[in-house]
């Protein structure tokens, strides 16, 4: 087993190495299904730790679903489980189901504060009241839309209250009730980013909506070609531009807000990765500078996990009737008691310090990347590192980066060709890589088989 895990005793925390380091020999194939692995007492011998760190590490990845213990069977690999693609991963590389190294999109899972959020739903089930069981607000538990409008103003000085709020299952029903509301306004057009995310281009034509690029530069979103296209919404992630990285400036920001007040536009505020801040001060979110022109959504997808399915939306007051009608007609209300054990989560600060951990690790994991690439591609630009869970890397003119990424696939890697978040002109080659729930010695390694398909394609 030394040779699977390798260990840097100058770092604390040798049991988050250890399971992180068992996590990879199984997502790598090192440590096949059905595997037997040593007993916690033997591997704890063998690596000179702790058998209560050993105990931890194995019970971490059994939670996982990665190893199965059994008395008297000892503990083993557990099978790979069958994978059905969602309908929405058609045509999107960043809609994957695999969490393959370098792959942008997904946060760090093993970071979900599973003890937190236990005592979190508990004191949920113990004091929620038997009328809340019921068909209560299509808008979401009062007490979670309360914590998260306090939330929200705190952290990205958003101006609304709990009844601005409508709690989504996860950005994407949120990205569906406005296709909605603009579709009933006799909206068929929305204005996004070029590039911009090809996961929500998918979802906002499945649901009507014709696709106007608008192009991005150094200070953001053009609003001077915003304008041109006449179109009557415009959706934007201005904290930290996908995939780019970049802010939208300070006059950008006063130009939009501008553009909505005089032609009666709606932003679009998606504030996918707000809590992810590293080189940089955060800014405030739009929605708080001008909230009667800004609907603004988020999620709990980077911070937490998809798999919660939480988000919210907040739309300007003349539109929240309307939403709501819409919320309570796609699904009569969102799951109450994980919405009163995220509201919990947040009121007790476990939210807060879950993100502290989080952004420590991240960072981590960000530099290690940026300087794997600095030594194996020196010569890459390398941008949108200030902030967020990926960077983009530009490639030497006249390399196909989707070849690039289709190769890096086949080499075992997630790299999304920058090519793809692309509507309108093609631009520089480049990749999008993430850096999520990597660790140092697996970026390394990534980093040197990406290397080599870089250096083959040039």
């Amino acid at each position: 087993m030394d040779l699977l895990v390798d260990l840097d005793r100058s770092r604390p925390r040798l049991g988050d190495q250890l399971a992180v380091a068992l996590r990879d020999a199984i997502s790598a194939g090192r440590l096949t299904p059905g595997a037997r692995l040593p007993s916690s007492r033997e591997l704890a011998t063998e690596l000179r730790l702790s058998r209560g760190v050993v105990v931890a590490a194995y019970e971490q990845l059994v939670a996982e679903g990665r190893l199965l213990s059994r008395r008297g069977s000892g503990t083993v690999v557990a099978p790979v489980p069958s994978v059905v693609t969602p309908p929405s991963a058609t045509g999107s590389d960043l809609a994957d189901v695999e969490n393959l190294p370098l792959r942008p999109g997904l946060p760090d899972l093993s970071l979900f504060p599973r003890g937190a959020w236990r005592r979190a739903y508990e004191h949920a089930l113990a004091t929620v009241a038997d009328a809340e069981l019921g068909y209560g607000d299509p808008a979401g538990a009062p007490r979670l839309r309360t914590e998260m409008a306090g939330y929200l103003g705190r952290v990205r000085a958003a101006r609304l209250g709990p009844d601005d709020l409508v709690m989504t299952t996860g950005a994407a029903q949120a990205f569906a009730i406005l296709a909605e509301l603009l579709r009933s306004d006799g909206a068929r057009a929305v204005a996004l980013e070029d590039p911009g995310s090809p996961g929500i281009r998918g979802h906002l034509a499945h649901h009507g909506l014709e696709l106007v690029p608008v192009p991005v530069d150094g200070d953001g979103l053009d609003v001077a070609a915003l304008e041109r296209t006449r179109a009557p919404a415009v959706l934007v992630t201005p904290a930290h531009q996908f995939p780019t990285g970049v802010l939208l400036a300070p006059a950008r920001r006063s130009a939009l807000v501008d553009w909505a007040r005089r032609t009666g536009g709606l932003i679009i505020e998606d504030d996918y990765d707000a809590e992810f801040r590293y080189d940089r001060d955060p800014v405030g979110c739009l929605q708080g500078l001008a909230p009667d022109v800004v609907a603004h959504l988020g999620s709990v997808s980077k911070a937490l996990a998809p798999a919660l399915r939480l988000g919210w939306l907040a739309v300007p007051p003349d539109r929240r009737a309307q939403a709501r009608r819409i919320k309570a007609a796609a699904d009569l209300g969102g799951p109450v008691l994980e919405q009163l054990a995220f509201a919990e989560l947040i009121g007790s600060g476990g939210y807060d310090r879950h993100l502290r951990r989080a952004r420590r690790a991240q960072r981590e994991s960000r530099d290690a990347l940026v300087s794997a690439l600095a030594e194996k591609l020196p010569g890459a630009r390398v941008s949108g590192i200030a902030a967020g869970l990926h960077l983009v890397v530009e490639l030497p003119d006249g390399v196909d980066d989707a070849a690039v990424a289709a190769r890096a696939r086949a080499a075992g890697l997630g790299p999304v060709a920058l090519s793809s978040t692309r509507l309108g002109p093609p631009g520089p080659p480049g990749l999008v890589l993430g850096y999520a729930g990597q660790t140092p010695n697996r970026l390394a390694d990534a980093v040197d088989r990406l290397a080599a398909v870089v250096g083959s394609a040039a």
